[in-house]
């Protein structure tokens, strides 16, 4: 679904997220239920839900070397078996901070519930214009997740660290060099999704996240 939406997003396709497993936040139609959902959805009975994509772009010695989109989140990490990396932030043109840990994530709002969940971070409402910046593993405690607005652009700059690679959604570029650039942006594309009538963020949480069992 992520593959599709970043490449069908430029052309304004609305898509409808059937799910063939037990995850899944944004394919929330039960494989089971399709034949019965799909009827009044085709009739024009739905909700419809916006998600922007991100545009991420490394930049090496002033020429760009990978330009990629993602719905979920921008991940700048360590190799498997290499130290922490050491990264400088810095949001809309001001430096934040300099940053050790074994990697940091940008996750948009249909990410956060992703690598960004497990690593700490907070889930953020699709209609809420941010991303949330989580550090993996840092190595100074107070160095926490916080959320910005959507309309800076954040920059990762490469200071320390070896075999650091940078995942966009599904895309990777391995081998990063200390001095690259991860210039990350809101893109001018949105992903049109479309839910069953009555559908509520809120239920899909409840669902797929398993609240509320063993309660009254």
């Amino acid at each position: 679904m992520l593959s599709i939406g970043r490449k069908l997003a430029r052309h304004g396709t609305p898509l409808i997220g059937i799910n063939q497993g037990r995850l899944g936040f944004i394919t929330d139609i039960p494989l089971g239920n399709y034949r019965t959902t799909l009827p009044p959805m085709l009739r024009g009975e739905y909700e419809e839900d916006h998600r922007p994509l991100m545009h991420a772009r490394v930049i090496r010695e002033g020429t760009c070397v990978f330009d990629a989109f993602a719905m979920n989140d921008v991940v700048v990490n360590r190799g498997a078996t290499s130290g922490m990396v050491e990264l400088r932030v810095e949001v809309g043109g001001h430096f934040v901070s300099n940053q050790r840990a074994d990697g940091l994530i940008i996750a948009s709002p249909t990410g956060s519930t992703a690598y960004a969940l497990s690593a700490g971070g907070p889930m953020l409402h699709p209609s809420i214009p941010g991303w949330v910046l989580v550090p993996i593993a840092p190595h100074t405690l107070s160095n926490r997740p916080i959320v910005l607005a959507d309309a800076t652009e954040i920059a990762i700059e490469v200071v320390g660290g070896r075999d650091i690679s940078a995942n966009f959604d599904m895309q990777s570029l391995a081998s990063l060099l200390h001095g690259d650039r991860i210039l990350v942006t809101r893109s001018e594309y949105c992903v049109r999704f479309l839910h069953p009538r009555g559908w509520s963020y809120f239920d899909t949480l409840r669902k797929k996240l398993r609240w509320n069992e063993g309660g009254s």
